[in-house]
């Protein structure tokens, strides 16, 4: 493999390959933060969500060091929080989900829209407006980044997912904000085994394609891994409130997770890994079609068997970004089968 003369997306959180050659280390510099134009960067600015959503109020106590904020162990607080910030920092009107799925956390999802902006810039001028299209696979029922798309950057999206309750509550947002509505279009997967395959037609391109892989291989090992997630909160809670908390520890014996989740959100067989495997395998199909297929990946494992499989697919390029909030990491992994010069080309023909 020799390594690509092309600019990497932001020199400091990403590491370019080409391939199919021999493989080389690859060696990512994590990032510190968030994106330097994500808006959450110093965290939540409780008086104004209030304002915005006055609702919130009723959730906003302070913490520890006497600063406002929300008890994150508690779904209602988590979706009016999350209600609150697409509003006011996002101008997104009536933004809801059914009970129980899945309540992402805004700032790190659109930290994967600021990068994938990073990645479309050209000559490092991000591009805005409706010459950008996006394809958000498993949008979910809360729409989360065709919704942060159209709003920070202007871009147009067609989101899919296997779950006709998640299509028709994102089709319900975007009747609830016109500007969204003209921007956005909706396709249900009836084919749950295909990703692209009656969702792209033949005749369509898209700029990039984005996807937050279901993360558990069965609905137990979901299970745990909320009931893991709650217990965490509890125990910093424990640590901040004192013995309040134990309460929560010992009796949590149902695995209930602030964020919620549907299966098709939370598992799937063979989970990340196997998704992510399908994924690169299919998207070969749809080679000319795409400049960019992207994914977010959670566990750094399952890098080393996306690049294995990329080089048998004949990728010509490869690019791991590197995402931090807190001290979570997550991974942005973007694939093109285009060459540098069709790329080019790609970029000149949308402008």
């Amino acid at each position: 493999m020799t390594r690509s003369t092309t600019t990497p997306v932001r020199a400091k959180h990403n590491v370019t390959k080409r391939l199919p050659n021999k493989s080389a280390a690859v060696k990512p510099v994590l990032s510190k933060a968030l994106h330097p134009r994500n808006a959450h960067q110093q965290g939540y600015d409780f008086a104004a969500l209030i304002r915005a959503m006055p609702v919130l109020a009723t959730f906003v106590r302070p913490n520890p060091y006497g600063n406002p904020s929300i008890d994150f162990a508690d779904p209602k607080a988590v979706k009016s929080l999350n209600t609150a910030l697409l509003l006011s920092e996002y101008h997104i009107s009536d933004w809801d989900i059914p009970e129980g799925y899945l309540c992402p956390p805004v700032p790190g999802r659109v930290d994967y829209i600021h990068y994938i902006a990073d990645l479309l810039a050209v000559k490092g001028k991000v591009i805005k407006g409706t010459r950008i299209r996006g394809l958000d696979i498993g949008t979910g029922a809360n729409g989360i980044y065709p919704l942060l798309g159209i709003q920070t950057y202007g871009w147009q999206f067609v989101a899919s997912d296997i779950d006709s309750i998640s299509i028709n509550n994102v089709a319900k947002i975007a009747q609830n904000n016109p500007n969204i509505a003209t921007k956005l279009q909706l396709r249900l997967q009836y084919q749950p085994e295909h990703i692209f395959k009656g969702i792209i037609a033949p005749d369509e391109r898209f700029d990039v394609t984005l996807c937050n892989p279901p993360f558990h291989r069965s609905l137990a090992e979901a299970s745990m891994g909320s009931l893991r997630k709650t217990n965490n909160l509890a125990k910093s809670q424990q640590q901040k409130h004192g013995q309040q908390s134990k309460k929560l520890i010992a009796g949590n014996t149902q695995p209930t997770l602030n964020f919620g989740g549907q299966k098709a959100e939370l598992w799937c067989e063979g989970g990340e890994q196997q998704f992510l495997a399908n994924m690169i395998t299919q998207s070969h199909e749809y080679a000319n079609q795409v400049l960019w297929f992207t994914s977010l990946i959670s566990k750094s494992e399952n890098l080393k068997p996306c690049y294995q499989l990329l080089k048998q697919v004949n990728a010509v390029e490869v690019k791991t970004i590197e995402m931090t909030q807190g001290n979570k990491v997550t991974r942005i992994l973007a694939w093109s089968f285009l060459t540098p010069t069709l790329r080019q080309k790609w970029a000149t023909l949308r402008s």
